[in-house]
């Protein structure tokens, strides 16, 4: 048992799907520990989580990390954690309908991260990316030509609708940190796709550009408390994926090589 008034259990070594729930902790300059960052003689590291895993916080036994614990409370999946957070940290208006609103658009954005992953694992999760490359670079140029612009632009919309600088209008919720993340990590895994993208979204920039000078965020970002990005969380970068990458330019030459049929990629 730890003294902090929350217990977040994630991986120690990735941003992956815990780091939704850090920036709303960091936000809100809450009271915290990162369970896994813990030193195993201390009760933490990985096997905490495991230890959670097999139910050891009680019968609501989770699926996966991220998992929070705050006094009596277990509970898991990102958007519920954040569904659960928002009001004590002040990150959601008071009003139920707005509360709800703010869940509905956290799970889009759990959707969006979900398609993200599968762009290096669209197979399954139980195979390396080096054995579903053909698979990832086939799903990521779908990806990246399609379903990118249309959730960006989804919420491109919202805001605009919202009339204000955050995306419930006025008002910072902790799904504005969520959408800073998803900004961030597609610009860390795409960057010639976002670099090209990025001007047709001024308001998602907008909105990322704002969370990142928050003084708290800021402070977080510069610590060591940020796990930087690396090709083991969900945001990964393999510049073979992207448009222009070095498969890609190899891949044009193929066909001619084999009577204008295209030719497979090596896993």
């Amino acid at each position: 048992m730890f003294e902090a008034a929350y217990e977040l259990y994630y991986w120690p070594e990735i941003q992956g799907r815990g780091e939704f729930v850090r920036l709303a902790l960091e936000e809100a300059g809450a009271d915290y520990v990162d369970v896994g960052r813990v030193p195993r003689s201390k009760g933490g590291g990985v096997e905490a989580i495991l230890r959670v895993l097999r139910g050891e916080l009680g019968p609501h036994l989770p699926f996966a990390p991220p998992v929070l614990r705050a006094g009596d409370v277990v509970v898991a999946q990102t958007a519920a954690i954040l569904h659960f957070l928002g009001p004590p940290l002040g990150l959601v208006p008071r009003d139920p309908a707005e509360r709800l609103w703010a869940h509905q658009l956290q799970l889009t954005v759990t959707d969006l991260v979900a398609e993200v992953h599968d762009t290096h694992h669209p197979i399954s999760t139980d195979l390396y990316y080096a054995q579903q490359k053909p698979e990832a670079r086939r799903r990521t140029r779908h990806f990246l030509s399609e379903r990118v612009p249309k959730f960006l632009g989804y919420f491109e919309r919202v805001i605009d609708l919202a009339g204000g600088r955050w995306v419930l209008g006025k008002r910072l919720s902790y799904v504005d940190l969520s959408l800073f993340q998803v900004m961030e990590g597609l610009a860390y895994a795409f960057p010639r796709t976002m670099d090209a993208l990025a001007p047709r979204f001024p308001r998602m920039r907008a909105v990322s550009e704002g969370v990142r000078q928050r003084p708290r965020i800021a402070s977080y970002l510069a610590s060591e408390r940020r796990i930087p990005f690396n090709t083991e969380g969900v945001f990964r970068h393999y510049p073979e994926l992207e448009p222009g990458g070095p498969a890609a330019r190899r891949g044009r030459r193929r066909p001619a090589r084999r009577n204008g049929k295209p030719a497979s990629s090596q896993a």
